[in-house]
C-alpha cells in the first residue's frame, strides 16, 4: 500500500541517524507507527489557573511574574524563585539546576509554569515544574490536551509530541489505509480516532480516557484486537500447511489400558479423549488447549493421547515447566507405561555428562518412545526418530514460540508435530479468545467422583499460635498437612532461606511431628525422597514453597496453610488450594494473612473464601490482576497491547472474532496490512 503506511521517520524534520536509531530500536520505523504510538495519559493545560484558585495535588498552568530568585542551603541545595499573579504568590523549588537557568530567572521575567501544586514550608509550591518565558500576557494556552507518551531513555516527552504533531499533519495530505469493513456498530473513521486520540479537545473526558471507554480508544482497540487474532490465525494456518503424520486410534490399546486403571474415566475425561483421537488421525498438526480445573484428570487425557502416538509408532515428549511437575508426570507414565513395555526416558536441566547424552542417544536412535522432561526437551541439540506429538502442561509457563519450537524436531518429510498443551490454571473464555485463538480448545468440566470441597478460611497472622494448634490437632488424628511458605521475591535461595526458618520454628512448636521441608533448592533426588516419605505416610507435615504448586497428589493431606496469601495471584492459590481434597476426609485451607490487608487484597482472598470453581476465580483474577499476571510472565510479550486493554474491552471479543472471520473469508487481502500496522516485528513468534 502507497502512502503514509511506507514513509521512513527519516523523512521528518529534525530525525538524524541518532534519533532515528533509537526510535528503530524501541519499533518505530515509519510515519504511520508515529500515529500508532498512542499516549499514556494527558494534561490539561488549556486554560490558566490564577494562584488564588490553586487545588493541591492537581496539575495546573499557572502564570506569574518572579519577584525572586536565589539558592538556598537547607538538608539539600534548592533554586527557589517566588513568582506572583496579582491574586497570590507561589514558590517554584529546584533540587537539579544550572548557573543558566538561575540567571534566567530575574525579577520582572514572566513565566508559564506546569506542574503540581504542593503546600510546603513557604505556603504554596511546585516542584520542578516545566515552564517557559512568556513575551507578552495574551499568550496563547494551549489548545488541545497535551498527549503523555510511552517513551524510552533517550527520547524526551517534547520529542515525542514534536514528531507526533508532524505525524498527524502528513496524514491530512497522505493516505491512511481504512482496514476494517464499515460498520455502524464503530462509527469512528481511523483518521478522525487517531486525530483525537493524539489531540483532545480542551472538552474531552479525561475519565473515559482514563479508563480506555472513549468511542475513538475503542475504535482502535477493536483493530488492534483484530489484528491480533488474525496473527495467530495465520500462525495456526501455516503450520497446517506442512502437514502432520496422521495416527489413527488403536481402541482396543486404548480399551485395555483403561482397564488396568482402579478407577473409570469421567465422561468429561472421554469426551476429551474422543476429539484427541479425531485430531492426531489427520494429516495436519492437532493444535488443541485442554483446560481442566485442579485434580480433574488432564494427565490420563495425555496418556490416552500418548498411546496413540506410541502404537501409531511415534515418539511422544512431554513437557513440564518444574522439575517437580515433571517427577510427578515420570511417576504417573511409569506406573500406566512400564507394565505396557513402553520405554520412557527422562530429560531435564540436571541432566548431565553420560546420562545426558546417554538419554540423547535413545531419543535419536527411536529406542525411547516417550521422553518427559522440563525446558531441556526444546534445546537444538535434543533430536527424535519419529517425535509425531508434543504434550506442554501448563501452558501459561511458556511462551508460544518455545512450544513451537519443540513440534519442530521432526523429520523434515513428516510435516510436523500434533501438539497438545494443558493447563490446569482455567483461562478465562475472554482471554483464551485472545491468547489461545491458535488453538482448539477442550475443557474437562467433571471433577472425578470422591474429591472434597476445600473449606477455606481466611486467619489473621496475629493469630499464628491457634492455627499451629490447629495443624497439631489433625496431624494427631491421623491426618497431613501442607505449610506453604511464600515471598515476593523471585529467589530461589530466598525462598528457601524463608521455608528453613519456618520449618525450624514448626519444628520447636510441634517437637512431636515428623516435619519434612522441600523448597527449589533441593536435588531432584532429596525432593523426589521427601515427597515419597509424605505421600507414604512418613511425615505429618511438609513445609513446602510454591514449588508444590501442581502436581501433587496425596490424599491424605486434608489441610493447608498459606502463609501472606495477599502475595500470590488467584489462579496460584487455587493451584495450591488443589493439593487438598484429594481424599475421602473433610478438607481445609487457612489464609494466614498480614494485616492491615488493601482493600483490593481484601476482594481477592474474599473471592478464595467464596468459590471453590477455577473458571470463577481465573476472571476475578482477570478482573483485578489483568491478562499478564494471569497468563505468567512469559506469555506478556503476546499481551503487551498498545491500546487494547484486558478486562476493560472483553465487550469487543465476540465483535472482533466475527470480523476476523469475515476477513479471512471475503477480505484476505486486508489480513497482512492489519497484522503489519499492529504487530510489526514484535510478533516474531508468528515465523516460527
Amino acid at each position: 500500500m502507497q502512502g503514509i503506511a511506507n514513509i521512513s521517520v527519516q523523512e521528518l524534520r529534525g530525525v538524524g541517524p541518532k534519533l532515528a536509531g533509537k526510535l528503530s530500536d524501541y519499533g518505530v520505523h515509519r510515519v504511520e507507527d508515529l500515529l500508532f504510538h498512542l499516549p499514556l495519559r494527558y494534561q490539561d493545560r488549556t486554560h490558566v489557573t490564577p494562584i488564588a484558585g490553586a487545588s493541591e495535588s492537581i496539575d495546573l498552568v499557572i502564570d506569574g511574574e518572579v519577584r525572586a530568585a536565589d539558592v538556598v542551603f537547607g538538608r539539600r541545595r534548592s533554586l527557589v524563585a517566588r513568582i506572583q499573579d496579582g491574586t497570590g504568590t507561589l514558590t517554584l523549588r529546584f533540587f537539579h539546576f544550572t548557573a543558566a537557568q538561575k540567571n534566567n530567572l530575574k525579577p520582572g521575567t514572566r513565566l508559564r509554569c506546569f506542574g503540581q501544586v504542593r503546600r510546603g514550608s513557604s505556603g504554596l509550591e511546585m516542584y520542578h515544574p516545566e515552564y517557559r518565558l512568556l513575551q507578552d500576557e495574551g499568550s496563547p494556552v494551549e489548545e488541545t490536551l497535551t498527549p503523555v507518551y510511552p517513551t524510552t531513555a533517550g527520547i524526551g516527552q517534547n520529542q515525542w509530541r514534536n514528531l507526533c504533531a508532524q505525524a498527524l499533519s502528513r496524514m491530512q495530505r497522505e493516505q491512511v489505509g481504512e482496514l476494517l469493513p464499515a460498520s455502524e456498530k464503530y462509527p469512528y473513521e481511523l483518521t478522525r480516532a487517531l486525530q483525537y486520540l493524539h489531540a483532545p479537545p480542551p472538552g474531552a473526558s479525561l475519565e473515559l480516557l482514563r479508563e480506555g471507554r472513549h468511542p475513538a480508544q475503542l475504535r482502535l482497540a477493536l483493530e488492534e484486537l483484530v489484528a491480533h487474532n488474525l496473527s495467530l490465525h495465520r500462525l495456526r494456518e501455516r503450520q497446517q500447511r506442512e502437514g502432520a503424520p496422521p495416527m489413527e486410534q488403536n481402541e482396543n490399546a486404548l480399551a485395555k489400558f483403561l482397564a488396568t486403571l482402579s478407577f473409570t474415566p469421567t465422561q468429561a475425561q472421554s469426551r476429551v479423549l474422543s476429539e484427541i483421537a479425531v485430531d492426531l488421525a489427520r494429516t495436519v498438526p492437532m493444535m488443541r488447549l485442554v483446560q481442566g480445573d485442579v485434580g480433574s484428570g488432564k494427565t490420563l487425557v495425555a496418556a490416552g493421547a500418548a498411546l496413540q502416538a506410541i502404537n501409531a509408532g511415534f515418539q511422544v515428549a512431554i513437557m513440564a515447566p518444574t522439575e517437580i511437575l515433571a517427577e510427578q508426570h515420570w511417576q504417573s507414565f511409569s506406573q500406566w507405561f512400564k507394565p505396557l513395555g513402553i520405554d520412557m526416558e527422562w530429560l531435564s536441566g540436571r541432566s548431565k555428562g553420560n546420562k545426558r547424552a546417554n538419554a540423547l542417544a535413545r531419543l535419536m536412535s527411536g529406542e525411547a518412545s516417550l521422553v518427559i522432561g522440563t525446558h531441556a526437551l526444546f534445546q537444538d541439540d535434543v533430536a527424535f526418530s519419529q517425535l509425531g506429538l508434543v504434550i506442554v502442561d501448563e501452558q501459561h509457563r511458556f511462551g508460544v514460540h518455545q512450544r513451537l519450537a519443540l513440534t519442530q524436531k521432526t523429520a523434515p518429510e513428516q510435516g510436523r508435530a500434533h501438539q497438545l498443551v494443558m493447563t490446569a490454571t482455567p483461562i478465562p473464555r475472554t482471554l483464551s479468545m485472545v491468547a489461545y485463538a491458535d488453538l482448539d480448545c477442550s475443557i474437562i468440566d467433571e471433577l472425578p467422583p470422591g474429591r472434597q470441597a476445600v473449606t477455606t478460611a481466611l486467619v489473621d497472622s496475629v493469630r499464628r499460635e491457634e492455627v499451629v494448634a490447629r495443624v497439631a490437632a489433625a496431624c494427631n488424628d491421623g491426618r497431613q498437612a501442607y505449610w506453604v511458605c511464600t515471598l515476593i521475591e523471585e529467589s530461589d535461595v530466598l525462598q528457601a532461606q524463608a521455608a528453613e526458618a519456618t520449618e525450624a520454628e514448626l519444628r520447636t512448636a510441634l517437637p512431636h511431628l515428623k516435619i519434612g521441608l522441600i523448597h527449589g533448592r533441593l536435588k531432584p533426588a532429596e525432593k523426589e525422597s521427601i515427597m515419597a516419605a509424605f505421600k507414604n505416610g512418613e511425615l505429618a507435615l511438609l513445609v513446602a514453597t510454591t514449588v508444590i504448586e501442581v502436581g501433587v497428589d496425596v490424599p491424605n493431606a486434608s489441610l493447608m496453610i498459606i502463609e501472606n496469601p495477599e502475595r500470590l495471584g488467584l489462579a496460584q492459590l487455587h493451584q495450591l488450594r488443589g493439593r487438598v481434597g484429594r481424599g475421602a476426609q473433610a478438607s481445609h485451607c487457612v489464609l494466614l494473612y498480614q494485616s492491615p490487608l488493601s482493600a483490593n487484597g481484601k476482594q481477592r482472598l474474599s473471592v478464595m473464601r467464596e468459590s471453590s470453581d477455577g473458571f470463577y476465580i481465573a476472571e476475578k483474577d482477570l478482573e483485578l490482576r489483568g491478562p499478564g499476571e494471569v497468563l505468567g510472565t512469559r506469555q506478556t510479550g503476546l499481551m503487551e497491547f498498545r491500546i487494547a486493554e484486558l478486562p476493560t474491552h472483553n465487550h469487543l471479543l465476540d465483535d472482533v472474532q466475527l470480523i476476523s472471520d469475515d476477513i479471512r473469508k471475503t477480505h484476505p487481502e486486508l489480513a497482512d496490512p492489519l497484522i503489519h500496522r499492529w504487530t510489526g516485528a514484535g510478533q516474531q513468534f508468528a515465523k516460527v
